[in-house]
């Protein structure tokens, strides 16, 4: 059975008020109830002990003492009876006197010196509150003062507080109830709106805002709602990019696949069909194997990309002669940068090492430097590396025409190719070089970080740690 929220906020406030009030109600009459027997029985008490003083002092006179006492106890509904050791009646000596009708129990506690107290009687005729007070000479029990109270007045001033109580009861639960509603309607219309937003979300609306608020759990499940939210429609853009650089990838993919695949084709066609001349196959061979190495660096790209995203990459870090490392950098792109008219400056002290796998660093750096290449003609590349106790820097700085303020922090993505105009590039053409030279330097524990200004150049800076003792 389905039982809305807001029925079962309602019933737990109710059931929980009810059952405090219950509580609270038989406790506040029980110690009511007994407050005012007690105090009964103290103003009994003390009146016995009055009487039997006086009794005790006053040897001439004693009759007249008692009935100034009898007429003033009389009108607050008071009756006393004086019985010596034996239970015989003393006092008064005339007229209906109520025996006195005490158990052996009672009788015994008396005899011992020890005040009689019965709340609540019904052996005369009537419910009465008994007090029984000893009379002692000597230590010795020579009789006592029996005092009798109706309880008839004490449960009428009980039965009236009760009913005082019940009004207030009455009164608070009837203001818990219409409380208890608002604040449940409350509760259940943040928790509605909640619903409500997920299933906007759901329907694929991320621009949904909760109102947040510190003031309860509601309140903060509402903030962390909203950073859901916030993550989500970042998520969701950033699936959205990468699915159109995905789309536009497997474009330039396509494309730059299907011309060496044509050009190899053509080639071995000519060849078999002895179409090409015995002078144009050498040119012929040299075409398809360079064709053939672009491929392979497309599918390279490709599997080291998802090998470090996997994980699969391990690293065998030594320390590494870093000026060494660079002339080797330098010689191996020396041809492409004397293609583009552009000179490699080498700038590092001959005792300084850096702590890295060599393969590794050697990639990162060969592919910052063509990229480089790729767009500085007529100027210089310098590749500097400085040491401290604690890191090594590596630098790649160019002259070429820089990168746009708003694509710098873009140049990491998979896919992402600064001009999508440029095509036909050999160094990394399909957005893959940066994105897996960021991933080597974390691999590294290191940072890299680029600074650049269109149309003066581009500076790429590598902080590696230095090896610890």
């Amino acid at each position: 059975m389905r039982l809305k929220y807001i029925y079962q906020l309602f019933i737990s406030h109710i059931s929980i008020l009810i059952v405090a009030l219950l509580i609270l109600s038989i406790v506040f009459t029980n110690l009511v109830e007994n407050f005012v027997y007690r105090t009964k029985a103290e103003e009994l008490t003390n009146y016995g002990e009055s009487i039997l003083h006086q009794f005790q002092r006053i040897q001439v006179g004693r009759e007249q003492i008692l009935n100034q006492y009898s007429t003033v106890l009389n009108a607050r509904n008071i009756t006393f009876i004086i019985f010596d050791e034996r239970g015989t009646v003393v006092y008064p000596v005339v007229g209906k006197i109520p025996r006195i009708e005490l158990e052996k129990r009672e009788w015994q506690q008396i005899t011992e010196g020890a005040t009689l107290i019965v709340k609540r009687d019904t052996r005369y005729d009537q419910d009465v509150s008994l007090v029984a007070v000893p009379y002692l000479q000597s230590g010795q029990f020579v009789g006592g003062i029996l005092l009798l109270s109706p309880v008839s007045g004490t449960r009428e001033m009980i039965s009236e507080i009760n009913r005082y109580l019940l009004f207030t009861v009455v009164i608070a639960l009837s203001v818990t109830l219409l409380l208890s509603w608002i604040l449940s309607k409350i509760h259940v219309k943040r928790i509605q709106g909640i619903r409500d937003a997920t299933s906007m979300i759901s329907a694929g609306n991320y621009e949904v805002k909760l109102p947040a608020s510190e003031f309860d759990e509601i309140g903060e499940l509402a903030s962390d709602f909203n950073n859901m939210v916030t993550k989500l429609k970042s998520s969701m853009d950033e699936i959205e990019s990468l699915e159109n650089r995905r789309r536009q990838f497997m474009a330039d993919v396509s494309h730059e696949m299907r011309t060496p695949l044509t050009t190899i084709s053509g080639v071995i066609e000519g060849m078999r069909n002895k179409m090409i001349s015995e002078e144009d196959k050498e040119k012929g061979i040299s075409l398809v194997s360079k064709e053939t190495k672009r491929l392979i660096r497309l599918v390279n790209e490709n599997l080291d990309y998802e090998k470090i995203r996997s994980n699969q990459v391990k690293l065998n870090k030594e320390e590494i002669q870093l000026a060494e490392l660079l002339e080797i950098i330098k010689e191996t792109l020396l041809l492409q940068a004397e293609e583009k008219n552009t000179r490699i400056i080498i700038e590092a002290e001959e005792t300084a090492v850096v702590y890295a796998d060599y393969d590794r660093l050697t990639q990162i750096l060969i592919n910052i430097t063509k990229n480089s290449i790729q767009f500085t003609a007529d100027g210089t590349i310098t590749l500097r590396g400085i040491t401290s106790d604690t890191h090594t820097m590596i630098e790649i700085e160019d002259t070429g025409v820089g990168i746009r303020a708003e694509e710098i922090e873009s140049i990491w993505r998979r896919f992402y190719k600064a001009d999508l105009s440029r095509k036909n590039n050999p160094y990394g053409a399909f957005g893959l070089g940066l994105s897996i030279v960021k991933q080597l330097v974390q691999l590294h524990n290191g940072e890299i970080t680029v600074s650049s200004e269109e149309g003066k150049g581009t500076k790429f800076v590598i902080k590696l740690p230095q090896k610890t003792t």
